[in-house]
């Protein structure tokens, strides 16, 4: 029975294959590990010849062998100059990203299904030009750049994003092929950069609580305010002022006209206000709220647990409540 392992893993390539990716991937982290800020060097760049190099190769080996079997020196020379001009290519190819400066500059925020927009700075790294870079995330389409008149360049990629939290796009790869095309010179760049993604809005017919409380503010009795509320009877200590002589001369009894103030009252998303829904439903309807009360312009607050917003309004508030829903009991990848 000591066979079963072997052919457990005949029987299922992709387990192997997997294993080997994440070895791969561990021995890369290790290699190239995470930086918001990157300088391509020896350490970091890999280069192997491409397809067309491959070919070129394979032309090459019969070029020889017909010059050894026709001893001509006409092929002898024309083989070992393509060979030279193979080597040259090797280090241009390689040149064309050593000292290349990556610097992470902007991950926007999202809501789940949207495309969040990741910024990045591409520095030419001294006065050599490059030429040819093409980059790209898993995710994303490719862009093709090249640093010849300007010494840096921000580029803007655009990612779909998934379920609430942080979203990370991945190692960025950064390739060239230039000049000839025979080799292809790569990097796997992890930038440390995240967007954060906002739960999905989920509206409910009424916030409980007191967020629910409708209207601007509740009266209450101010003396000497401007806006009238009615009558009252007339009580020792009044105000002449307020006294409403007109309805006194027409045969009424002494009453004191009311006057009140507006007092602002605040608006609380209260975690517990949703109480029994589960948590991605509680942060969904929170996240509604949130954005209709900033719609309205209204000052509001969030209580979640171990988080206390004191309200307030503008865009900065609905960013820094929306981005306290959206970590909720989430950990920033490592």
């Amino acid at each position: 029975m000591s066979y079963a392992p072997e052919q457990a893993s005949v029987a299922n390539p992709q387990g192997w294959r997997a294993r080997l990716r994440g070895r791969f991937q561990r021995w890369v982290k290790r290699r190239i590990p995470p930086s918001r800020s990157v300088t391509l060097d020896q350490k970091r760049i890999f280069i192997m010849p491409s397809r067309v190099g491959f070919f070129f190769l394979l032309c090459l080996a019969v070029m020889l062998l017909t010059a050894i079997n026709y001893e001509n020196n006409m092929s002898y020379g024309l083989t070992f100059l393509l060979a030279t001009l193979f080597i040259v290519a090797i280090l241009h190819t390689y040149a064309n990203l050593a000292g290349l400066g990556v610097h992470a500059v902007l991950a926007r925020a999202a809501f789940p299904g949207q495309q969040t927009e990741f910024d990045l700075r591409l520095e030419r790294g001294g006065k050599r030009p490059r030429f040819d870079l093409r980059l790209r995330w898993p995710e994303s389409s490719e862009q093709r750049i090249n640093l010849a008149d300007s010494a840096s360049e921000v580029l803007r990629f655009y990612l779909p994003v998934g379920r609430r939290g942080w979203y990370h796009p991945g190692r960025l790869l950064i390739e060239t092929t230039y000049p000839l095309g025979l080799l292809r010179c790569w990097t796997w760049v992890d930038l440390d950069l995240c967007a954060v993604v906002y739960p999905q809005p989920l509206a409910s017919p009424e916030l409980p609580g007191q967020a629910a409380l409708a209207g601007d503010g509740g009266a209450l009795p101010m003396p000497g305010s401007e806006d009238f509320d009615g009558f009252r009877d007339y009580r020792g200590g009044d105000s002449l002022r307020h006294v409403h002589w007109k309805g006194l001369a027409r045969g009424q009894s002494l009453q004191s006209k009311l006057y009140v103030a507006h007092a602002e009252r605040d608006r609380w998303l209260e975690w517990e206000a949703f109480a029994g829904l589960p948590v991605e439903q509680r942060l969904s309807h929170l996240c509604y709220w949130a954005l209709d009360f900033d719609r309205r312009r209204e000052a509001f607050g969030l209580r979640l647990p171990g988080t206390e917003i004191r309200p307030d309004s503008g865009d900065t508030h609905r960013e820094l409540v929306l981005t306290a829903l959206a970590l909720h009991g989430v950990e920033r990848p490592a």
